[in-house]
């Protein structure tokens, strides 16, 4: 006897899906989300009629959705599928740490395609979850996690004086905090964060 026909993808189905994806990233998703939920006619369509716009190479957003501040770190997070945080010098910034005035956003990745954009550096790595925290449309690094991370990376130590002490004045970390977490860093990394706390 044979087997029923394979039922034929359902194309709301796919068009809700790809809507709540892009949700997830203030409206973002990618051409490889498309293909996945096989609404490439529907996204033809509203790329002609407006409903659907460009934001770069293999990203694209819902035309409704309002701009905001923060878009540029949601749409990053959108390519990753959500599997990257901003990280570094763009994650202190967030955070309110220091004047470090990137240039780029920084990202941490633990998987996926890197983009081409002079807009953009990502460091490919595992993080752990304790180590990220959700900021509505992406992940950020930790207040601690971000302080640890610029120790490691060697920005100035003037700077990382001025990042552990708003860290600290603003209640964002603790000095016990950054001290214990510091014993697991390199000797030399270590000792520019106690550096920086003996002058908070």
């Amino acid at each position: 006897m044979a087997g029923n026909p394979a039922a034929e993808p359902d194309p709301e189905h796919g068009w809700q899906a790809l809507q709540e994806l892009a949700g997830r990233h203030a409206g973002y998703f990618t051409t490889r989300q498309v293909l996945q939920t096989g609404c490439e006619a529907r996204i033809r369509d509203g790329l002609r009629d407006g409903s659907v716009l460009r934001a770069g190479v293999g990203l694209l957003r819902l035309g409704r959705w309002p701009d905001g501040p923060l878009d540029e770190y949601a749409m990053w997070s959108a390519w990753f599928d959500g599997a990257a945080a901003v990280s570094h010098h763009s994650a202190a910034e967030l955070h309110g740490l220091g004047r470090l005035r990137p240039r780029f956003v920084h990202m941490s990745a633990r998987i996926g395609r890197f983009p081409l954009s002079p807009r953009l550096v990502v460091l490919r790595r595992t993080f752990a979850r304790k180590d990220v925290e959700s900021a509505g449309t992406f992940l950020v690094t930790t207040p601690l996690r971000t302080v640890l991370d610029l120790a490691e990376a060697g920005i100035g130590q003037a700077a990382l004086d001025e990042v552990v002490a708003d860290a600290v004045a603003i209640h964002r970390c603790a000095r016990a905090e950054i001290r214990s977490a510091s014993d697991a860093l390199p000797p030399a990394t270590a000792a520019r964060l106690h550096r920086a706390l003996i002058r908070v």
